[in-house]
């Protein structure tokens, strides 16, 4: 199952208090304060794991709370600090505050971590409270309490294409011919109800992701449809390609439709580079050419059959080279939203 959004409550570990205690030692004949400090608590942290792909395992959890710090003791002796809990998250986790919409990071390598909830410090104990006038004090501190947050996990995947298109478009059609991905095919819309990836491997060992979301209609960007709940999956992406088949009822107005969603979902998706693959030409009778296309802003117009194999070599060379040339020089940059394999 893909689960691609989860909020959890999560609960950093409590600081150990500190210690009232007094010395009695020999050749100490006055003793003194001999109180220790209160261990730290445990730190709330989300690790990207590259054995993860989905946010599946947070649908069966949701509160999370780390190990409290010990109290302090006699002998000056300081309370053990609370382990910190690591929660494993798959790359292209970004996390949120659930209550105030801040932004508290995101996680694009694997090994990548961040803390989301601090421990709370150890208190004092009474040695540090010894004067000059006071040397007997019987004043400590107590733990600080760790952080509680509510936290919203949102994946983007990673991939360097995006396929864009209307439901029953041959998105998927396309995504399993080329690579070793198998989602759900069929003849009506909305047969994709979630997004997947598939890697494409051309000679030389060149590889690339493409990732296939759910059909974008009308008024996706407002919330109409599926396709809107995964956008964002392609907001990562190096290069987009427009998925159109030849056999809509106006190419041009199809092109200009999904243009104006992108554009309304997001202004970083307008301008990301795009291509459009006019899909299933083998409906097209053996004489006919391509439908007219005006996308003056693409860098290529392409036309394929998945399942007649025709026009997908030169098309898997191009997308090749324009993810590259978008990713040259780029390293990864979690504000940006960059990825570089």
């Amino acid at each position: 199952m893909f689960i691609d959004r989860a909020v959890i409550d999560v609960i950093a570990g409590t600081g150990g208090s500190g210690s009232e205690a007094m010395r009695r030692e020999k050749g100490v004949p006055r003793g003194g304060p001999a109180g220790g400090d209160g261990g730290k608590g445990g730190d709330i942290l989300l690790e990207a794991d590259a054995q993860l792909a989905t946010l599946l395992d947070f649908s069966y959890r949701r509160i999370y709370t780390a190990e409290r710090g010990m109290h302090g003791a006699g002998k000056s002796m300081t309370g053990r600090s609370g382990d910190d809990l690591v929660l494993k998250v798959p790359p292209g986790t970004v996390a949120y505050d659930a209550d105030s919409d801040e932004r508290l990071g995101e996680l694009v390598e694997p090994g990548q971590s961040i803390v989301v909830a601090l421990g709370g410090r150890g208190g004092r104990g009474n040695t540090h409270f010894k004067t000059a006038t006071q040397q007997a004090p019987r004043r400590w501190e107590p733990g600080g309490e760790g952080e509680q947050r509510r936290v919203r996990l949102e994946l983007k995947l990673i991939a360097d294409v995006g396929l864009v298109g209307e439901p029953n478009a041959g998105k998927s059609t396309f995504l399993a011919a080329v690579t070793a991905a198998r989602p759900k095919v069929a003849d009506y819309p909305f047969t994709t109800l979630s997004p997947n990836l598939g890697v494409v491997q051309l000679s030389d060992f060149r590889t690339f992701v493409v990732a296939d979301i759910p059909g974008i209609i009308e008024g996706a960007h407002e919330g109409k449809g599926l396709g809107h709940q995964f956008l964002r999956h392609i907001e990562r992406t190096r290069t987009l390609a427009l998925v159109i088949p030849v056999d809509a009822a106006d190419v041009q107005v199809e092109y200009e439709a999904l243009r104006s969603e992108l554009e309304a979902y997001s202004s970083e998706l307008s301008v990301t580079p795009h291509c459009v693959m006019l899909t299933k030409t083998d409906l097209l009778p053996p004489d006919e050419s391509l439908p007219e296309l005006d996308a003056p802003d693409a860098w290529g117009v392409f036309g394929i059959s998945s399942v007649a194999q025709k026009g997908l070599d030169e098309l898997l060379q191009q997308l090749w080279r324009e993810s590259r040339e978008a990713g040259a020089g780029e390293t990864p940059d979690p504000d940006e939203g960059w990825w570089s394999p």
